[in-house]
């Protein structure tokens, strides 16, 4: 029996969980792009190999998909967000969907404050001029007295919070359905743009929070306030977003998920900011873990299902 695996990277750091695959008598079969597929090529592997199993990454499986892998029972995400799953389709196809909601907390967690710091003390200036041959020495900001406001109050922008505590900064959250751990103020998402110095998100993506952070979201906030997603491409106009850094409307962005993966738009040359490749997830330890929990939930799904 085979399970695809759609996720790009599953088994480089550690092949403990191809080995736990393969020890169930299941045969992994590779995602052989080596990075996001489009909805076309996954649908051409699913029926290239018409797997039972499928661990997934961030590329779309919809209802078209889901509905052409007829021996499909098991959706096993290796990450937290299901955006990218037809859950009412899987649902009416019989197919269990599961995540890995812990793993790449402290990851996601910990690159967010690295591009909050970088991004305040602009160290990717400072880099570059040395790099050109030059001594250029630009004036940041700390962190400590600042506003940082959190939209999405989970796991992960828990964990982050935690992560600034010893920094003396306030904390600000905004969340539609807040964990009963929240312990620091929740305010209307207008407020929070109008007071943070910082603002990350850290929510899903669904259709209603597509392009939460636009022209005029981004009109609410301050002009020395810095944006961070580590969260979902959709949720930002990228097109607004590098308006305004260059209106110098707002300080600076530190954007790690982009709404068309590979990026090549026009962030890429838009003033202070730092962009990294969706690698939210990409700390060895994180991985590893994440990883081997998507196997297991696999496993253990299709023992649920009757299928092992």
């Amino acid at each position: 029996m085979k399970v695809l695996v759609t996720t790009s990277s599953f088994g480089v750091a550690d092949p403990t969980p191809l080995e736990l695959l393969r020890s169930r008598g299941l045969k992994p079969v590779l995602n052989p792009f080596g990075r996001k597929l489009t909805e076309n090529e996954a649908l051409s592997l699913i029926h290239e190999h018409a797997p039972v199993g499928l661990i997934a990454g961030v590329e779309p499986l919809t209802r078209q998909l889901l509905t052409a892998a007829k021996d499909l029972r098991v959706v096993s995400r290796a990450g937290i967000g299901m955006d990218s799953v037809d859950q009412d389709a899987a649902a009416e196809l019989g197919i269990a969907v599961r995540n890995t909601p812990d793993a790449p907390t402290q990851a996601v967690a910990e690159l967010t404050l690295c591009m909050i710091l970088s991004l305040l003390r602009r160290v990717r200036e400072a880099d570059a001029s040395i790099r050109c041959g030059e001594w250029l020495r630009p004036m940041g900001n700390l962190l400590a007295g600042k506003n940082v406001g959190l939209v999405g109050c989970g796991r992960i922008g828990l964990r982050l919070s935690e992560l600034l505590a010893p920094f003396g900064c306030t904390i600000l959250g905004t969340d539609p359905c807040p964990s009963e751990s929240v312990c620091f103020p929740l305010v209307p998402l207008p407020e929070l743009l109008e007071r943070a110095h910082v603002v990350s998100l850290h929510l899903p993506y669904s259709r209603a929070a597509h392009h939460l952070i636009d022209n005029e979201a981004i009109g609410c906030m301050r002009t020395d306030a810095i944006l961070i997603n580590t969260s979902r491409g959709g949720l930002v106009n990228e097109d607004a977003l590098g308006r305004a850094l260059r209106e110098r409307r707002i300080a600076g962005a530190g954007i790690d998920c982009f709404e068309t993966e590979p990026y090549r738009g026009n962030l890429a040359d838009a003033p202070n900011t730092l962009l990294t490749s969706h690698i939210g997830s990409y700390a060895q330890e994180g991985r590893i873990l994440m990883e081997r929990q998507a196997a297991e939930n696999l496993i253990e799904a299709m023992e649920v299902a009757g299928a092992l």
